[in-house]
């Protein structure tokens, strides 16, 4: 018999916590988390709850009730979950994605022998475009030829908006289950997706054109956010948050300006679906989050891992790609994107991801492998390329005191 006020959490990390599980308790569901962090884990189960701490000027706190937790590698655990659960999250980060998939295939088709009937919708929690199809898809390899997964399964994607910085040693030191994140509190879904009714959990914001959200997350929020943290890391290595960034006039308003090119673009694609002055607005707001101090959110955290974003469909070169496909100007984002490729910013232990490490690699042969090997751009793509080329000769660090002209 299935639970219809539990949901299941692939995913115990900070959006896991403080987003999907926090509102979906918050509207009296068991969230029930599912994670390879076995420490974590048997905290949760051992307090029943956590804390989410809303940073802003007046700092309050959420209290996640209802929770616990079962460790990935037990796995006959986990099916029994998804057999009875109401609704199931996948919030993982791509490197996680690969081991869930057997995992979430095996629950599924456990769940169709026990009760063939009910069906269950999964919320893909994850910043990655076209994310149903990507399940749809590796989910077939592994069910069986004659599974209803279309008709017994919702994939259902998502645009996930809320900032979450990375804890800091001493933060999880005084409490491993603590997570920090912003107010913005609003999970964009895809409506048409569900095969149950939405659930009437307050946050939950379901639309009927999901591509054009999904697309405004990347192409605006992400965008920019990443445009925060490169021009802050060139204009000086050592500037360490993102306020920082936000607060020196040349480049908030640089990273304005290449959100309002990408809003351009998704005007162009999306018709009717956006207005200028929305998007004005959205980009505004998203401005003022970034400055936001309390949250501390880091240059390093908002800026590395380049391998995915700078990959083909991600928010530089998918921004370009769309911008191209448009007939539409993309200069200010190829800018942004050479600054990307300059980029070495690391953790509070000085240390660089790992993925970054290798990128330096790619990096060092120049821009053109960055632009082919990285972005997936190619021989149709040549004057782009030879425009990222001359960028990247003329680009002169540390960027002091001034703002790059393109």
């Amino acid at each position: 018999m299935t639970d219809q006020n539990k949901i299941v959490v692939f995913g115990a990390g900070r959006i896991g916590r403080s987003f999907i599980g926090q509102l979906f308790s918050q509207g009296g569901w068991e969230v029930v988390f599912v994670d390879t962090d076995t420490l974590l884990i048997d905290e949760l189960n051992r307090k029943g709850r956590y804390r989410v701490i809303i940073k802003e000027k007046e700092e309050s706190i959420l209290w996640v009730e209802k929770v616990r937790g079962v460790p990935v590698t037990e796995e006959n655990r986990v099916t029994v979950e998804i057999c009875n659960a109401g609704l199931v999250a996948v919030s993982v980060g791509m490197e996680g994605i690969p081991t869930l998939i057997p995992l979430l295939a095996k629950g599924l088709i456990e769940r169709h022998r026990h009760n063939p009937e009910p069906v269950i919708d999964i919320i893909l929690a994850e910043n990655m475009r076209n994310a149903a199809q990507y399940f749809e898809v590796e989910l077939r390899k592994l069910l069986p030829a004659e599974f209803p997964l279309g008709r017994l399964v919702g994939l259902v994607e998502t645009s996930i908006g809320k900032m979450v910085p990375i804890m800091r040693k001493k933060d999880l030191m005084e409490d491993r289950l603590q997570v920090f994140a912003e107010a913005y509190n609003t999970l964009i879904l895809d409506k048409k997706a569900f095969k149950n009714p939405v659930p009437g959990i307050e946050g939950l914001a379901p639309k009927e054109n999901m591509k054009a959200w999904v697309d405004r997350k990347l192409f605006i929020h992400n965008l920019g956010h990443a445009c925060a943290a490169y021009l802050g890391y060139l204009f000086d290595p050592g500037m360490k948050y993102i306020y920082e960034v936000m607060e020196i006039p040349e480049l908030s308003g640089y990273v304005r300006r290449v959100m309002l090119q990408s809003a351009g673009i998704l005007l162009q694609r999306y018709p009717g679906e956006f207005t200028p002055e929305s998007l004005e607005e959205h980009i505004d707001d998203l401005l003022m989050r970034f400055g936001n101090r309390e949250l501390g959110d880091t240059v390093f955290r908002v800026g590395c891992d380049l391998p995915r974003k700078l990959g083909p469909d991600d928010r530089l070169a998918g921004a370009i790609r769309l911008a191209k496909e448009m007939k539409m100007p993309c200069d200010l984002i190829l800018f942004t994107l050479v600054c990307a490729c300059r980029f070495r910013a690391t953790d509070e232990n000085g240390e660089m991801l790992p993925s970054d490490r290798e990128f330096t690699i790619t990096a060092a042969k120049g821009i053109r492998s960055v632009m082919t090997e990285i972005c997936g751009f190619g021989d149709e793509d040549a004057d782009l390329i030879e425009n990222a080329i001359g960028i990247d000769r003329e680009l002169v660090l540390p960027l002091k005191h001034t703002i790059p002209v393109c």
